[in-house]
């Protein structure tokens, strides 16, 4: 058993007959009462967001996981393929359990983070930044980059992105994979 003092981004704990991740905290020690920590929880099969307060010194359930390296195959009925980069074994998971999903292109490397008690997977964390190619966007004005306006483009995977008036078809481009915001051109 853990303390709320043992919190931090990315740990895993159980709470309320699930398994969450915590992706933000704060401690927070007010002027006049208690000191208690306010997180927001993400839900590793459900994908609820939820925020939660715990008090100072509160005991949590840590739950111990593992991440591995796959590689992205192939997407069909079934759900999204991936192979262990180490064994070469395949699996498959629900498109659902996939945060972005649409912005995996085969071949692009990820991490499964796994339950080490049932060896069943939570989540896929993306890389921070994917390389994707536009396929449909309304035609660009040269020299109009004054402006910080945004259009909707198409990807390679089908994906819709905001992106700069600069930006045309068969662009490759920088996105972020946590909000999906547009980064930079890549240059050939």
């Amino acid at each position: 058993m853990a303390s709320t003092s043992d919190i931090r981004n990315g740990l895993c704990i159980r709470f309320n007959h699930d398994i969450y991740q915590i992706k933000e905290f704060l401690h927070v020690k007010p002027g006049k009462g208690a000191a208690f920590v306010r997180t927001k929880l993400k839900s590793l099969t459900s994908g609820k967001v939820l925020d939660n307060t715990f008090p100072s010194g509160a005991k949590i359930e840590e739950v111990r996981v593992e991440t591995r390296e796959y590689q992205f195959l192939y997407k069909d009925g079934q759900g999204m393929h991936f192979m262990n980069n180490e064994t070469f074994e395949q699996t498959f998971l629900d498109e659902q359990m996939i945060d972005n999903a649409d912005l995996l292109k085969e071949g692009v490397s990820v991490k499964i983070l796994f339950d080490s008690e049932t060896e069943k997977p939570l989540t896929v964390e993306l890389p921070n930044v994917v390389v994707l190619e536009i396929t449909y966007t309304e035609p660009g004005i040269k020299g109009d980059t004054a402006t910080n306006t945004l259009k909707p483009a198409t990807m390679e995977t089908g994906a819709e992105i905001r992106v700069p008036l600069f930006c045309n078809e068969g662009d490759k481009i920088k996105i972020k994979s946590d909000d999906r915001s547009y980064q930079e051109r890549v240059k050939e």
